[in-house]
């Protein structure tokens, strides 16, 4: 950098002078040699050219991070050089500051050929270094540390965990994904071509057996983490099903399968799940039982795994335990009271004969999409004093109902009319009793439709259908119609109101955030092992992600930061590392493995979860060529074979 001047007319002065600028000199792409004008300086008659060359030394000096000592120097010199270096960064005329400059003594020099320059060994790292620092602040491996585990073994079972989290798969996918796509292999210092198939189910199965331990660790870590006080609970079974026969499992049964695949074997689920979405115990069923006979078994394992008493928490109200119609028999909520908790659940009948309590008033609450919800406070005659009925009304959820029993009246007709025509056309079904049996499997298809129709089937004396009509029952039907958009909350909570009856209950919400993560996000659906053994060693696998899953995601919240799990990992995996060959002009091949610097997205998850960005910034190997490409040869021959 120096001075360029130009002789023209001072406006101050009047008098001719030389105006001055700071210049470089650039060089071309054809290799020529440019002079490039950085900014004005104005005219300085107060400086000689001595002094002046001397400014310019020094702006160099310090744009290139070398400290320049002004002991020597006029108070002149120094006035300039800190008025034009500050104008050079306020203006942008600079890329660089000092503070971000490196001095030369800091810097690796070398001569390459670009043409030498090869990119090698690319694999996804964001979001297993994501997964990695939760599974740490969890104090999963310190867990397993405790309990005698080599730390070959932890770090596989880590890696597994990991796995599981960002790339769902199978044993057999997920060892080809750990040594060709992933770096979790070394983040945890493994040997990834050593990982195969066998040693990923020994060390899942090796984990379920820690089972009970580590729920019970996890529980209490994310309670000291985020100080959770667990208030309320929330308990709902799920199923899914194997896609084989499963023949010889104790497991598999037959049953009503909640994704609609009664054809396959099933196998049930129960969680119960803290309002964060945190697993407080889970247990694994035949796929024949039904929701309302797991609670007992489900509630004592809670009692005893839980450290203080069950009935009160440290404000001295009991916990809440929140569940769904189908498990809220008048057995269990008994039950949920005798084992000291209250209850919020959905009735599980309709109620008839109602009325409204005395003194009370509607309440309009607003759903989580800020639709209106009524809320009101009702009584039987049955009601005892320790009951609280609530009435919800939701004009959203009639117009829901209204329009798919619409469809389903539609439909019931369509099959009414087509048993009608093949009684009056040749070659139908004419048969008293099969016409019956036809009307059976429709009512059996439509058994809401059904019960609101009147059905006439004449028949001759030799038990030939004749004529068939039909008719809408319409007192029933109005009745039907007022109950759409209608259900009734239940709860034994010592002096409840409509607000927090309504709040409590929402929360069943994360229990159904939580399942559909399971399953869908970790791929729990369908199972595809043989044993019952394997079968449980996958469940268990796919809780253990999702407390991975959870925990970062429960810090994100707070941050307002609300991506689906898979979202996260898509912006996470933009992060990866690279090794970079190249040969310098003394014949060594420089092998340079590189963590990516993370995008802005990835790096405001890292910031927001209070996370390093890297686990490494660069690793650099320099050798002979020759011994370079052996390696490389080595490498090819591995690759093909």
């Amino acid at each position: 950098m120096f001075f360029k001047k130009q002789y023209r007319t001072n406006p101050a002065t009047g008098e001719a002078s030389y105006y001055y600028r700071l210049a470089e000199n650039t060089r071309n792409a054809y290799g020529g040699v440019s002079q490039h004008s950085i900014m004005g300086v104005g005219f300085m008659d107060d400086v000689d050219d001595l002094k002046r060359d001397r400014i310019a030394d020094c702006l160099n000096a310090r744009i290139d991070g070398v400290q320049t000592l002004f002991e020597d120097e006029s108070d002149t010199v120094r006035h300039y050089v800190d008025k034009l270096y500050t104008r050079m960064v306020n203006e942008k005329r600079i890329d660089r500051v000092l503070e971000a400059r490196k001095s030369q003594a800091d810097c690796d020099w070398h001569r390459v050929d670009l043409n030498s320059v090869q990119t090698r060994e690319v694999r996804e790292l964001g979001a297993e270094w994501m997964c990695l620092q939760t599974l740490q602040r969890l104090k999963i491996d310190s867990y397993l540390d405790d309990r005698g585990w080599s730390a070959d073994e932890r770090n596989l079972a880590l890696a597994d965990i990991i796995c599981r989290c960002v790339y769902p798969a199978s044993e057999l996918k997920t060892s080809r994904y750990i040594q060709e796509n992933s770096a979790v292999c070394e983040l945890l210092e493994l040997d990834a071509s050593k990982v195969t198939k066998d040693k990923l189910y020994g060390i899942s199965h090796r984990l379920f057996r820690e089972r009970d331990g580590l729920e019970n660790h996890l529980s209490v870590k994310t309670n000291e983490l985020f100080k959770l006080q667990d208030k309320i609970l929330l308990f709902d079974l799920t199923n899914t099903y194997f896609e084989g026969e499963m023949r010889e499992s104790e497991l598999a049964r037959r049953g009503r399968s909640k994704e609609k695949r009664s054809d396959c074997p099933l196998i049930v689920l129960a969680l119960v799940v803290n309002v964060e979405g945190f697993i407080k115990y889970s247990a694994i069923y035949q796929g024949n039982m039904a929701d309302c006979k797991t609670l007992e078994a489900m509630i004592d394992k809670l009692v005893a795994a839980t450290t203080t008493k069950p009935d009160v928490d440290k404000d001295g109200c009991k916990r809440i335990v929140v569940i769904d119609a189908g498990i809220a028999t008048a057995e269990n909520l008994k039950m949920i009271t005798q084992k000291g908790y209250d209850y919020v659940c959905v009735s599980r009948s309709s109620l008839k004969d109602y009325t409204v309590v005395e003194g009370a008033s509607a309440v309009t609450v607003l759903d989580h999409k800020k639709r209106p919800i009524e809320l009101i406070q009702v009584q039987t005659q049955d009601t005892t004093d320790s009951e609280y009925y609530l009435k919800v009304t939701s004009p959203t959820k009639m117009l829901k109902e209204a329009s798919m029993n619409k469809q389903f009246y539609k439909r019931y007709e369509e099959g009414l009319a087509s048993i009608s025509k093949g009684i009056t056309t040749k070659g139908g079904i004419k048969k008293y009793d099969k016409v019956n049996q036809r009307i059976g499997r429709l009512a059996q298809k439509f058994p809401s439709a059904h019960k609101l129709y009147e059905i006439r089937l004449e028949k001759d004396d030799k038990g030939v259908s004749t004529s068939m009509t039909w008719e809408k029952k319409a007192q029933a039907t109005v009745d039907k119609e007022n109950t759409f958009g209608v259900y009734f909350l239940k709860t034994c909570i010592n002096e409840p109101t409509e607000e927090l009856v309504w709040t409590v209950y929402n929360c069943i919400r994360e229990i159904e955030n939580t399942i559909r993560t399971v399953k869908t996000d970790l791929d729990l659906r369908p199972i595809f092992h043989k044993t019952d053994d394997a079968s449980q060693a996958h469940l268990h696998l796919g809780l253990m992600a999702y407390w991975v899953v959870n925990t970062i995601r429960h810090q994100l919240k707070g941050k307002g930061i609300k991506h689906q799990w898979r979202e996260l990992v898509r912006i996470m995996n933009t992060q990866k590392c690279v090794t970079t060959n190249m040969t310098n002009d003394k014949g060594q091949c420089i092998s340079v493995r590189t963590c990516s610097t993370p995008e802005t997205k990835a790096a405001l998850l890292y910031d927001a979860l209070n996370m390093k960005h890297m686990p490494f910034k660069r690793k650099k190997c320099v050798s002979p060529k020759i011994e370079q490409d052996k390696k490389q040869n080595a490498d090819m021959m591995k690759d093909t074979s």
